[in-house]
């Protein structure tokens, strides 16, 4: 499958926010591809949103936000789990989408296996079922394999892409965004409305 072209990406990101859901994540690791739907994004744009990075600026952590769209914003929240962006909008105009939560498509027992392995030492009380692999942003990071080797990544080609496979639209929610503790009024979070992988 081809992955989505930049013309995708540089648009209003609240338009690109709903189209983005169904859409798939694929990341070939070197020890292996997995993928999943985009079932749960949420939007963050420019300097005048408190709760996207470009608040402050430009930065050398935020660059890829002002770079052109259709890259990887990836980077480490608050020092525990790495999170994966797709830039959007024209360069010089800081947005990404945030992607929260998949369905699991492709690679489930690699998947399994990395997040297994960030759970040494912690309770577990019974296996990580499918739907829970790639819920929540920082689960899906480690399901994927996706960490900073991964930032500023081009989506529209390479080893980390996300993919149109037909998967028929589905209806989808808004409601506020999570997760943060400014900007929590705007309702820029796009779920698959009623599926059981959304994480909040």
């Amino acid at each position: 499958m081809a992955a989505l072209p930049r013309e995708f990406y540089e648009r209003p990101t609240l338009d690109i926010l709903p189209e983005l859901i169904g859409k798939v994540l694929v990341h070939e690791a070197p020890d292996g591809v997995a993928s999943g739907v985009i079932i749960e994004a949420e939007a963050y744009i420019g300097e005048d949103d408190p709760a996207c990075h470009a608040a402050p600026g430009p930065t050398a952590r935020n660059a890829p936000l002002y770079g052109p769209p259709g890259r990887a914003y990836v980077y480490l929240n608050y020092g525990m789990h790495y999170l994966v962006n797709a830039v959007t909008e024209r360069a010089g105009s800081p947005a990404a989408v945030l992607i929260r939560a998949l369905e699991p498509v492709q690679g489930l027992d690699l998947m399994r296996r990395r997040r297994e392995a960030r759970r040494v030492g912690r309770s577990l009380t019974s296996p990580l079922q499918d739907a829970d692999l790639c819920r929540g942003p920082g689960n899906l990071t480690v399901a994927l394999g996706i960490g900073p080797q991964c930032n500023n990544m081009d989506l529209t080609c390479g080893r980390l892409r996300v993919e149109d496979r037909g998967v028929a639209g589905p209806k989808v929610s808004y409601s506020k965004r999570i997760g943060i503790r400014v900007g929590t009024g705007r309702r820029w979070r796009c779920c698959w409305r009623g599926h059981r992988g959304v994480s909040g």
